[in-house]
Parts: structure tokens; sequence; C-alpha cells
């Protein structure tokens, strides 16, 4: 036995002890998810704030602006496949490592750079570096957490991001008002890098990993065996509409709320992304939900959420559309939780690759969808990105109700009834 448990470490079919909840392994892991989670959003999506001030300083339109996001959550969908792959190679603690310090000096260099074209390539190359970290993170938790206490870690994880996402916005907007966005961006960097040391210290080692080569043939045929699914490629496309819609949304909120008849200023406009601490509750405890009651009885009640929550941002009152883009947090960061859950539980000893899967349509959602949000802006501004975001939305409740005939697998179901 782990004698660094307090109690008693839940035992795999191969004899591999995995973690479970109530066990200071348990919260090692914990701490070095929420680590992992809120460095990777707030790198991420340090830009997002910013647009406005993009828009303006470079003179480029609100489309054009948005590239600094979607260049990074583009760059980094388009690698996770290969991130994943490497990972079943050499570990998936040791990449996780590599990928939050590699970002975090790259935001770094992001921050002095001059031109618009070489910020946006730095961005890009932060988003390949952060590759290693999501996909991963879904096989991290999968192999080393016991059934029971999946939900909670991942919950875990989701968790982070948010608070990561919050905390790089908010910070980022309040330091740009004082100092400028370079120094913003650049403490930004440095958090970044205290979060990877703490991950390098807390993350425990893997137990249950075992190295795999990849060829052609063998990502062909897991790819294959993963898209015939009759679940994993509707939570694919869930996550690409899901992720665009909730993008969209804060994209261009703050073009609305810096204009006339809100004028607000940008630290206020930046407060908006203090709602961010309601998406770490609710990823969690959806997350749990889901585990005990059911996956595909549970997804479709934060969607309808998230639909309500956009209807309430086309109000011309401020409260209402603040009220709005709460709930919109909550219930997208809900559905999240459960969806990429829901994927790990399928996917096997494909995990990895599903991981990769999901989070390539996640993040592609972010970067086509969010830019394709700028269209909408410019159509008819604040009221053309709402009926797109619906539009998005209700394709997800759509799959929701599709999912709800999918039959659970029997391995599913004799390691966690009820989940799928």
């Amino acid at each position: 036995m782990n004698t660094q448990h307090n109690t008693q470490p839940a035992q795999a079919g191969d004899g591999t002890e995995r973690i479970a909840l109530g066990t200071a392994a348990y919260r090692r892991m914990a701490l070095a998810l929420l680590m992992a989670g809120f460095s990777t959003f707030a790198l991420l999506y340090s830009a997002q704030p910013l647009l406005p001030i993009f828009s303006a300083q470079f003179n480029i339109g609100a489309a054009q602006s948005s590239l600094a996001v979607s260049f990074a959550t583009g760059a980094m969908a388009l690698c996770f496949i290969p991130a994943g792959i490497l990972s079943d190679r050499i570990g998936r603690r040791p990449l996780m490592i590599a990928s939050l310090f590699a970002a975090a000096l790259l935001t770094a260099v992001s921050a002095i750079v001059p031109e618009w074209h070489v910020f946006l390539l730095m961005r890009a190359l932060t988003g390949i570096a952060l590759a290693g970290i999501p996909s991963v993170a879904m096989a991290y938790i999968a192999e080393e957490m016991d059934g029971a206490s999946m939900g909670a870690a991942m919950g875990v994880y989701i968790g982070g991001s948010a608070i990561g996402g919050m905390v790089g916005r908010i910070g980022v907007t309040l330091l740009t008002e004082h100092f400028g966005w370079r120094p913003a961006l650049g403490a930004t960097a440095a958090a970044g890098l205290v979060a990877a040391a703490l991950f390098w210290k807390a993350a425990p080692r893997s137990q249950a990993f075992v190295s795999r080569r990849h060829d052609l043939k063998s990502v062909v045929r897991a790819t294959g065996r993963l898209l015939q699914d009759a679940a994993l490629p509707w939570l694919f496309a869930a996550g690409f509409v899901l992720m665009g819609a909730f993008v969209s949304i804060y994209n261009y909120v703050g073009f609305r709320l810096l204009a006339p008849p809100y004028s607000l200023s940008q630290s206020m406009v930046g407060a908006i992304f203090l709602l961010y601490i309601i998406g770490s509750i609710s990823s969690a405890w959806v997350g749990g939900l889901a585990g005990r009651i059911g996956r595909a009885k549970i997804f479709w009640i934060p969607i309808v959420a998230m639909l309500v929550g956009v209807a309430f941002t086309a109000a011309h009152s401020l409260i209402l559309m603040v009220l709005g883009i709460a709930v919109i947090t909550g219930a997208f960061f809900g559905a999240h939780s459960v969806a990429s859950g829901w994927v790990g539980l399928r996917a096997g000893q494909d995990r990895a690759q599903a991981g990769s899967l999901y989070l390539l349509f996640y993040y592609l959602g972010s970067s086509i969808l969010g830019s394709a949000g700028g269209i909408a802006w410019n159509l008819d501004r604040w009221n053309g990105v709402a009926l797109f975001a619906m539009v998005l939305v209700f394709i997800a409740f759509c799959i929701a109700g599709r999912l709800t005939t999918v039959t659970p697998l029997a391995s599913t179901r004799s390691q966690l009834t009820k989940t799928t």
C-alpha cells in the first residue's frame, strides 16, 4: 500500500492502485490539475479582453483583432492529436510539465514583440505549446483516478480552467488600465511560470501509464474506432458548437459595453470576467451530478440554461445582460464537464486520442466560430452575435437529445453505473 494515502487506495483490474477521493495523492492531484487548468486558460485567453485595444492600436477591425484569440486556439486544436500521440510515448506528466513552461515563456516573448503579425505568430506558438495540456490531462485523469473519483477530478481541472480564465482576463484588464497591455501580458507569463512550477512539484507520478508507440496505421485504426462509436462523434460536435457560442459571447461583449449607451471603462468591462468563478463551481457540481444520475440524463439541462442566458443578453438592461452572461458561464462549464468526462469513459484504451479529438473540435469551435462571431457583429452588432450564439446552442440541444438514445457501453456500466 502507498503510505501517503490516508485511506485504502482503489485497485484496478490489473492490480494498479488508482487515486481515490480523500487520499493525500488525490489532494496532490487536485492541486496539480488546478494549476494546469489555471495556467492553460490564463495564458490562452489573456488576449481576449484586449481585443478592443488591439483594434484601436493596430487600426484593425473587430474580426481581425479576434485573431489574437483564434490563432492561439486554432494552433492548439491542430496539435492536440500529435500531443496525444507523444504523450502515449513519453508519458502524460512529463509532457504537461514541458508544455506549461514553454507556454509561459512564449507569452513573455509576445509581450515585447513590436508588430501585429509577429504577435500573432507568438500567439500561435503559445497555442502549440498549450496543446500538451488539455487532451493529455483528460488521459492522465482517466488513467490515474478510480472510477468514482474521476468526475470530481475532471471537475477540479475544469474549475481551474474557469478560475484561470477569470483571473487572467481580469488581471490583464486591470494591469492594462494602469501600466499598459505589454506589462500586463508579462505579468500573466510570470503567473504561468509559477503555476508550472507548482504542477511539477505536486503532480503524482504515473502508476497506470503504459508507453505505447504509434505508426500511421495504428492512429488511423484508433481514430476509426472512435468515430464509429455511437456517442463520441456527437460529443465532439457538441463541444464544437458550445465552445463557439461561448467564445463569441466573450469575444465581443467588450465591444458592446465600451460603446454607448453603456460606455463602461476598460476595468469595468474586465469585471465581467469575475463571472468565471460561477463556471469553476458549476463544472465540479454538474460533473459530480452527472456521475451519480447519468450523463445522458443531465447533459441537456445546462444546454437549455445556456439558451436562456443568451436570450437575456439581448436585453438592453445592463443588469439582465450581466445576468445572462452569468447563466451562460455556469451552464457552459457544466456542459463541458459532462461531455469531457463522458468522452474519457467511452474511449477505453484510446482515451488519449479521444481526448485529443474532442478538444480538436472544441477549440476549432473557439477559433473558427469565435472569429465568425465577428462577422455577426459587423452585420448587426450584439443582436447578430446573440442570434449566432443561440443557433449554435440550439444545435447542441439537438445533439443532447440524440445522445439520450445511445446505449451505455457494457464496460462502462460495470465500472460506473448510470454514467453514460
